[in-house]
C-alpha cells in the first residue's frame, strides 16, 4: 500500500508541471505574443497618432459605436416580452423553446448573413424603396437575430428567480399593468438588464461577418477596416493602429461586462412556488415575434436551398460535391475541412482548458487567479484582431507557423478554450470534498477517487464546452480570414463567404444549401449543450 502511494505521488509531481506547463506555452506562443506584436506594432512609427486625427476614422468609430448601441437597444425591447414569457409561465414546450431560441447564437455569422441575403431576395428588398440590402436596417436586424438569446436568458433566468408577489401586492393596489412593470419590475430586473446590454454591445460591437457581407462597402466598422486595410490593401501600420484602438476598447467592454454580471449575483432567491399557464393571447403574441425574429430568416434560408428554376428539389446539395471555377476545392470537400479543424480545435480547447481547469481550481491561489485571467483573455479580444495578429507575428523562425496548415484550428481553439474553462471549473468548485473524503475512508486510492467521483462529475460539463468549441470553430470566419491557408484547406464559412459574393443563381443555391449544413452542425451542438444536465446552467449564467 506504502509502495503504491508513493507511486501515485510520484506520478502527481511528474505530471503536476506538465498540466501548468501546457496551458502556459499554448497561451504564450499563440496569443501573448501576437497581441503584443500589435501593440508594439500600433505604438512605433507614429501611425497611431496620425489615424486620431483623420476624420474617416472618427466616422468609423461613431459608426461602429452607433450601430453596437442601436442594435442592443432593439435586442432588449424584443426580447423582453420572451423573457416574461419563459420566466413567469409554464407551458408545453417551454424547453424546446428555450433551446431553438439559442441556435442563432451560436449560428455562424456568414450563415446569419446568407439567411437575410435569401430573406431579402424573396421578399424583393434588395432593391427599390425598400431595399435592405447594404443598409444598416439590414445589420440591425442580423445582429438582433443572433443576439435575441442573450437577453432571453440572462434576463429570463433572473426573473424567475425573483419573487412574484411584489408585483400582485402591486396590482392589489391599483396599478396598472404598464405601471406595475415601469417602476416595480424594471428597477428589479436592471442589474441582469444591464448584464445582457453590456455582453450585446460588446458582440455587436466586434460584429465582423455581418457587417462585412450586408454593410457592404458603404458600412464600415473598426474591424472591418482592420481586414480591408490588411488583407485588400497590404497596410500594415493603418491595420496595427486599427486594432491597438479596437483591442483597447473590446478589453473595457469586456471590464464593463464582468463588472456587471457580478453585480448580477446578488440576485433574489425566492423560487416561485408555480407558474401559471400563459393565455392563447399572449403565448400566441411572444411565439409569433419569436417566429418572425428568429424563424423566419431560417425558414427562408431552408427554402432558398431548394428553390430550383423547376420547383424544389436537392439539385443545390449535390452540386456541393462539384468543384466551380470560384472555389479551389468543391463546397462539401471544405465543410469536411471545417470538420476536420473543428475536431481538432474542440481538442485542443478541451486539452488546454481541461489542465487549465485543474490549476484554477486546485493549485495555487496566485497561480490559480493567474490561469483564471490569463485563460479567459481570448474573450477579450475579438477573432479579427487575433488573427491579425497571428499574421504579423508568427512568420520568422524559431516561431514561423504562418505556413502550417494547423495553424486555423489553433486559433479556433483559443477561442473555444474559455468555454471550456467556465464551464468546468465551476463544477469542479462544486464538488463536495465530504464524498472525496467519504471515498478515501472507505479506501479508495487517490487515483480512484478521481477517477469515481471527479471525473464523473467533470466529465459533463467538459462536454459542454466541448460543444461550444466545437461550435465555434464550425463557423468562425473573423480569425480564419486573416490566416495563410493552403488551396485544398479552405474552410466552409470562407467557401460560403465567397458564393455569397458572387453573383449567378448556381452559386446562390450552393450557397444556401452550404449555409443550411453549416446551421444543421451548429444546431447539433446546441441540443448537445442544452441536453447534458450541466449545459443548462452554464449557458444561462455565462451569457
Amino acid at each position: 500500500m506504502d509502495t503504491d502511494r508513493l507511486t501515485l505521488m510520484t506520478l502527481r509531481r511528474l505530471a503536476w508541471p506538465v498540466v501548468v506547463l501546457v496551458p502556459v506555452a499554448f497561451l504564450g506562443i499563440f496569443f501573448l505574443w501576437p497581441v503584443t506584436n500589435i501593440l508594439v506594432k500600433g505604438f512605433v512609427g507614429g501611425r497611431l497618432w496620425e489615424l486620431l486625427h483623420e476624420a474617416v476614422f472618427w466616422r468609423v468609430l461613431w459608426f461602429t459605436v452607433w450601430q453596437a448601441a442601436a442594435s442592443t437597444a432593439l435586442a432588449l425591447v424584443l426580447a423582453l416580452p420572451g423573457a416574461h414569457l419563459l420566466a413567469r409561465f409554464h407551458f408545453r414546450g417551454r424547453s424546446l423553446l428555450r433551446a431553438l431560441a439559442t441556435v442563432p447564437f451560436v449560428m455562424p455569422t456568414v450563415v446569419v448573413a446568407g439567411a437575410f441575403i435569401a430573406l431579402f431576395e424573396q421578399f424583393g428588398l434588395n432593391d427599390g424603396a425598400f431595399r435592405m440590402r447594404h443598409t444598416v436596417w439590414a445589420l440591425l436586424a442580423a445582429h438582433v437575430f443572433f443576439n435575441l438569446a442573450i437577453v432571453l436568458r440572462t434576463v429570463g433566468s433572473y426573473w424567475e428567480g425573483l419573487d412574484g408577489r411584489v408585483e400582485e401586492q402591486a396590482r392589489l393596489l391599483g396599478a396598472r399593468p404598464g405601471q406595475v412593470f415601469l417602476r416595480v419590475t424594471l428597477p428589479r430586473l436592471a442589474p441582469a438588464v444591464a448584464s445582457a446590454a453590456s455582453v450585446v454591445f460588446l458582440f455587436c460591437f466586434t460584429s465582423f461577418g455581418v457587417i462585412l457581407l450586408l454593410g457592404g462597402p458603404t458600412r464600415a466598422t473598426l474591424e472591418t477596416e482592420i481586414w480591408r486595410h490588411a488583407v485588400w490593401r497590404g497596410d500594415m501600420a493603418s491595420a496595427s493602429a486599427l486594432a491597438v484602438v479596437q483591442l483597447g476598447a473590446v478589453m473595457s467592454l469586456v471590464l464593463v461586462s464582468n463588472f456587471l454580471q457580478r453585480r448580477r449575483g446578488g440576485r433574489e432567491q425566492t423560487r416561485l412556488d408555480s407558474r401559471p399557464m400563459p393565455s392563447r393571447r399572449l403565448l400566441g403574441a411572444n411565439l409569433g415575434l419569436l417566429l418572425v425574429a428568429l424563424g423566419l430568416p431560417v425558414l427562408v434560408l431552408v427554402e432558398r436551398s431548394l428553390a430550383t428554376g423547376n420547383g424544389y428539389s436537392f439539385d443545390n446539395y449535390r452540386a456541393l460535391t462539384v468543384r466551380v471555377t470560384l472555389l479551389p476545392v468543391s463546397a462539401l470537400t471544405a465543410l469536411g475541412n471545417s470538420v476536420l479543424f473543428a475536431v481538432v480545435a474542440t481538442a485542443l480547447a478541451v486539452l488546454v482548458g481541461g489542465f487549465a481547469s485543474l490549476v484554477v481550481v486546485y493549485g495555487r491561489r496566485s497561480l490559480s487567479h493567474f490561469f483564471d485571467f490569463g485563460l479567459m483573455l481570448p474573450l477579450g479580444v475579438s477573432a479579427v484582431t487575433l488573427g491579425f495578429g497571428m499574421l504579423v507575428a508568427l512568420d520568422a523562425p524559431p516561431m514561423d507557423f504562418r505556413s502550417w496548415r494547423w495553424l486555423v484550428p489553433v486559433a479556433h481553439a483559443l477561442i473555444g478554450i474559455p468555454f471550456v474553462l467556465r464551464t468546468v471549473v465551476p463544477t469542479l468548485r462544486r464538488i463536495d470534498p465530504k464524498v472525496r473524503e467519504s471515498a478515501a475512508l472507505l479506501g479508495a486510492s487517490p487515483f480512484q477517487v478521481g477517477r469515481l467521483v471527479d471525473f464523473p462529475l467533470a466529465g459533463r460539463a467538459l462536454a459542454v464546452g466541448a460543444a461550444f468549441a466545437f461550435a465555434v470553430s464550425i463557423g468562425e470566419f473573423g480569425a480564419t480570414s486573416f490566416l495563410p491557408r493552403h488551396p485544398d484547406r479552405l474552410t466552409a464559412p470562407l467557401a460560403l463567404f465567397r458564393l455569397l459574393g458572387t453573383p449567378g443563381d448556381l452559386l446562390r443555391g450552393q450557397a444556401m444549401a452550404l449555409a443550411v449544413l453549416l446551421m444543421v452542425l451548429t444546431g447539433l451542438a446546441v441540443l448537445v449543450i442544452e441536453g447534458r444536465p450541466s449545459g443548462r446552467g452554464v449557458v444561462r449564467g455565462d451569457f
